[in-house]
């Protein structure tokens, strides 16, 4: 059997309350937790602080009179503090009768009357109740009915904690603790008082420190209930200036600030008698949002659904307020979250359970004057003092999550990565819901410090990083081509000027016939600016098209890079078979053997070969180059080269192409480079379905039809949602997992088309297996037949 020594309690509680504020975070849900019918109070009554007593001692300990020593002492006590306290640090010090008496009485006056006394109103606790539960650490009593209610499908826990250790968080505050407690039948009140010091004696065995609850004194009123924790002797330097400063920041942030403050959990603090108010979140700050995200994560039936609405407010062009909702089902948050890998559970995505969350962005140089709020300087600092995504349990905070220095879902490390938009954590003011009945995999570590690590808080984290990390920036690049800086159309704008010049050379002729000579500098004039004008245009129309070409570019080797990527990536695996094929046949003498194994390296390699000859086209001349080629020989040639990735997964190639060439004038990279983002893509998604039901047998059909050129291309993988149906070609916009999301390959797709006056879409017929649309049509113009 397991003895305990007493000084484990203390290296409980240093472990498990780590900061002071999660000491008063672990109080104050005891006392909602206790049914408090109007909500915790936090007094703290200082007649000095430790800091000014310190000052006043090294005065004493140079000497002079003991008595104007006394009076100094009384003299620097907080006028605020309570009257009892004061009278009774005065009394103590006043019977010292030497310099280090004085010093002596003066810090045990310090210990015993400044306090920190934390009061509810709840049903209080009976001596049965002290004994039974409160001096058991870790009590099971409300746990259970924790359990009890998530098995009965309560919307609600009955309790906020449930481990049994807030207790110790009084520990944390100070070495001397009293509890004054009675419940609404107790005819007095209930006492227990701990010293803390006692459990430091090494020697002993936790049973042998005395520790019992008393009756005490009659109680404020017969009907009275309730419990207040007295704890002296702190252990900190508490003034008034840094309690204010935790209202503000630590305290306003305790409660969930973004719900309405009526219905906030009532949190008072008061020092000396002084009420400090705890700020609320204004409204008008999130009014004040450049751009925001919010959804939600529902279990439906026993599917997951991701839905989230992006906005984009003002990012600081001209543009209308956008607005844009994605909605990710089961299929989408397989390929999303969880991915090809698996490191993550299928089943973590349902045993999550349902969340909210929301995240307002600000750009800090943007922010201005608000009214109600002030100046661009206090609108600044206010919002430096909400940022952070924060997040709450029942409307309670979950530490550390939204502290300065805490980064959780990798805003700052990935916006150094990042160009445009800066996404990092003080841009940022938003909140996550979660709670202790919906979520019951979500659990906080015993420290306090952050979720416990389950697939679930695994799941929390991929969702949220999705949403914020990739598609609100995603979204708000996506605004910022669309408005800024818009490509023009300048075949009639050309046409136009071209005309205003002529009817302006036309008019300036007929005025210098008109004019007298005095009026012909005018003239002159006038002639000059026509001309510079034209210089302008001619300049206009240039840089217009050196910036298209630019982008174009960009597009180009985007794409082949991609593909690079790719050819890359089969190269190095052949190279590790190789590595692992010469490894097995060490010390081994079996020529048939080595035989095969060299044969399997001879066609990988011979597979990549063929990737690097369809790579050829991709290069920026050949993407550049329109050339007559067979559009049928070009799908086999593709598809050849992808031989050996289709072998490797297991996918049957279906290809209905005509007898007879067919012939097309385009430029042929851009042709396979849309090919390949589609096969790429079907890999993908093929293989999400392939992991998860073993009978699935992966195809791919690719039919092509003339008049005009049309390539159909369908698998039979998890297709797409009729909500994204054009999303998918949007640039960024990717629902694969992290370690492949790119979001680029359908949209260059796309371009590659349009290049040639031609489209890609997918087609909205309904699979009606799966729901979901399957299949791409890439059509091309009639005029590029050759």
């Amino acid at each position: 059997m397991f003895r305990i020594t007493a000084r484990t309690v203390l290296e409980l509680g240093s472990e498990l309350i780590s900061s002071d504020i999660i000491a008063f975070y672990e109080l104050i849900k005891n006392g909602f937790d206790a049914r408090t019918k109007n909500g915790v109070t936090i007094a703290f009554d200082v007649v000095i602080s430790r800091h000014a007593l310190s000052k006043h001692l090294e005065k004493i300990a140079r000497g002079g009179d003991l008595e104007s020593h006394k009076a100094d002492l009384i003299a620097a006590l907080d006028p605020k503090s309570s009257l009892t306290s004061r009278n009774a640090f005065s009394s103590a010090i006043m019977t010292a009768t030497s310099h280090s008496d004085l010093t002596s009485k003066a810090a045990v006056a310090l210990a015993a009357f400044n306090s920190i006394t934390v009061s509810d109103t709840g049903k209080g606790m009976s001596i049965e109740d002290l004994t039974g539960s409160f001096l058991v650490i870790g009590t099971p009593s409300r746990k259970l009915e924790v359990e009890a209610a998530l098995a009965a499908g309560m919307k609600e826990s009955p309790y906020l904690g449930e481990k049994g250790i807030g207790r110790l968080s009084a520990m944390r505050l100070g070495e001397k603790l009293r509890v004054v407690t009675a419940q609404e039948i107790d005819k007095t009140l209930n006492l227990l008082d701990i010293d803390w010091r006692a459990f430091g004696d090494i020697n002993a065995m936790l049973d042998q420190i005395p520790v019992a609850p008393s009756k005490g004194g009659a109680k404020p009123a017969p009907q009275w209930s309730g419990t207040s924790i007295i704890i002296s002797d702190l252990t900190e330097n508490w003034t008034e200036a840094r309690v204010r400063q935790m209202a503000e920041y630590d305290f306003a942030r305790l409660t969930d600030p973004f719900d309405d403050a009526a219905l906030r959990p009532r949190v008072a603090i008061t020092f000396n008698g002084e009420r400090l108010s705890i700020p609320f979140m204004p409204r008008a700050l999130l009014d004040a949002a450049h751009a925001s995200v919010s959804g939600k994560y529902e279990i439906v039936e026993g599917r997951p659904t991701l839905t989230c609405t992006l906005e984009a407010l003002d990012l600081g062009f001209d543009h209308p307020r956008e607005k844009e909702i994605i909605t990710l089902t089961l299929e989408d948050l397989q390929g999303a979250i969880i991915g090809k890998d698996g490191e993550i559970e299928d089943s973590a995505l349902v045993t999550i359970g349902p969340f909210s969350f929301e995240a307002h962005w600000y750009n800090r140089r943007r922010l201005s004057k608000i009214e109600g709020i002030g100046e661009q300087r206090a609108v600044r600092e206010l919002q430096e003092k909400w940022s952070g995504i924060l997040l709450f349990r029942d409307r309670f905070r979950v530490f550390p999550y939204g502290e300065d220095e805490d980064d959780w879902l990798e805003l700052d490390r990935r916006a150094l990565r990042r160009s445009g938009y800066t996404l990092n954590k003080t841009q940022f003011v938003g909140r996550v819901n979660i709670s202790r009945t919906a979520n019951k995999k979500l659990v906080d570590q015993t420290n306090r410090e952050g979720l416990r690590v389950t697939p679930e808080q695994n799941v929390l984290l991929q969702v949220l990083r999705y949403v914020v990390q990739d598609q609100l920036g995603r979204f708000m690049r996506e605004v910022e081509r669309q408005y800024k800086n818009q490509k023009i159309d300048l075949s009639d704008a050309q046409a136009q000027v071209t005309k205003l010049e002529d009817r302006a050379k036309t008019a300036i002729r007929k005025l210098k016939r008109l004019t007298p000579p005095e009026g012909s500098e005018a003239v002159e004039d006038l002639e000059q600016a026509l001309f510079e004008f034209s210089e302008f245009a001619a300049k206009a129309r240039a840089r217009i098209a050196e910036v298209e070409q630019e982008s174009r570019q960009m597009i180009e080797m985007a794409g082949v890079g991609l593909m690079v990527e790719v050819v890359a990536h089969e190269l190095a695996r052949a190279s590790e078979n190789a590595l692992k094929a010469l490894d097995a046949l060490k010390g081994s003498d079996v020529p048939e053997k080595l035989r095969g194994h060299f044969n399997t390296l001879r066609a990988e390699m011979k597979s990549v070969s063929k990737r690097v000859r369809v790579l050829d086209p991709l290069s920026i001349s050949g993407r550049q180059r329109t050339e007559i080629f067979d559009l049928n020989e070009l799908i086999k040639e593709s598809v050849d080269a992808h031989e050996a990735q289709f072998a490797r997964h297991r996918v049957d190639v279906k290809m209905d192409l005509p007898e007879r060439p067919l012939k097309v004038r385009a430029v042929k990279g851009m042709v396979v480079q849309i090919l390949e983002n589609l096969i790429s893509n079907s890999i993908y998604w093929l293989d999400i379905r392939a992991t998860r039901e073993p009978s699935f047998r992966p195809e791919i059909a690719i039919s092509l039809e003339s008049g005009p050129p049309t390539i159909v291309f369908e698998d039979n993988g998890r297709g797409v949602a009729a909500d994204n149906q054009e999303k998918i070609f949007k640039a960024f916009f990717s629902l694969r997992d992290t370690k492949r999301r790119r979001g680029l390959g359908l949209f260059i797709a796309r371009e590659a088309a349009e290049h040639h006056g031609g489209k890609l879409y997918l087609d909205d017929t309904i699979n009606a297996e799966t729901g979901r649309l399957h299949r791409f049509v890439l059509e091309l113009p009639t005029g590029v037949q050759a």
